[in-house]
C-alpha cells in the first residue's frame, strides 16, 4: 500500500504536467493566431451552436408541457389514455411518454408506449368478456394511435 501512494502521486503529477503543457500550447496558439485559434480546437466554430445553447432543456420542457396539454384535451386518444392511466397524474404520464419518444426505432417507441399504458391496467374492470390477448391487442392499438399523435406533437418541437 505504501508503494501505491507514490505511484498515484506520480500519475497525478504527470497528468498535471500534461494539462499544463496543453494549456500553454492553447495560450501560445491564441497569441499566435488570435481568435482564429478556435478553429484548431473546435470543429464547428462557425455553426449555429451558440443560437441553440440551452434549447435542449427548454425544448424538452416545452414538449412535456405540450404532451400534458394534449392529454387534457378532448381528443379521443387522450380520453382513452386518461381512462387507462387514471391513477397517474397527467404530468407523470407526459414525462413517461416523452422518454418513450427519445427511442430511435418506431417499433421500440410503440412497445414502450404500450408498456406505459399497461403499467396501471386494472384487469376485470370491464363487463364484457375479455381475455389477456384481446386486452393486449387493444393496448397495442391505443399505443399505435397515441404514438401517431405524439409524433405530430414532437415534430412541432423540432
Amino acid at each position: 500500500m505504501v508503494n501505491e501512494m507514490p505511484n498515484d502521486r506520480h500519475q497525478r503529477l504527470a497528468q498535471f504536467r500534461q494539462h499544463l503543457e496543453e494549456t500553454r500550447k492553447l495560450q501560445d496558439d491564441i497569441l499566435k493566431y488570435g481568435l482564429e485559434a478556435a478553429h484548431l480546437y473546435f470543429e464547428d466554430v462557425d455553426g449555429d451552436w451558440l443560437e441553440g445553447w440551452g434549447e435542449g432543456e427548454e425544448g424538452k420542457q416545452n414538449l412535456v408541457e405540450s404532451l400534458s396539454t394534449f392529454l387534457q384535451s378532448d381528443d379521443s386518444v387522450a380520453v382513452r389514455v386518461r381512462k387507462q392511466l387514471k391513477n397517474k397524474s397527467l404530468q407523470e404520464i407526459a414525462v413517461e411518454l416523452e422518454k418513450c419518444l427519445s427511442l430511435s426505432e418506431e417499433e421500440e417507441i410503440i412497445f414502450a408506449v404500450k408498456n406505459v399504458l399497461a403499467g396501471n391496467v386494472v384487469i376485470g374492470e370491464s363487463n364484457r368478456e375479455s381475455s389477456n390477448e384481446i386486452d393486449e391487442i387493444e393496448l397495442l392499438d391505443l399505443a399505435e394511435d397515441l404514438v401517431e399523435k405524439l409524433t405530430g406533437i414532437s415534430e412541432e418541437h423540432k
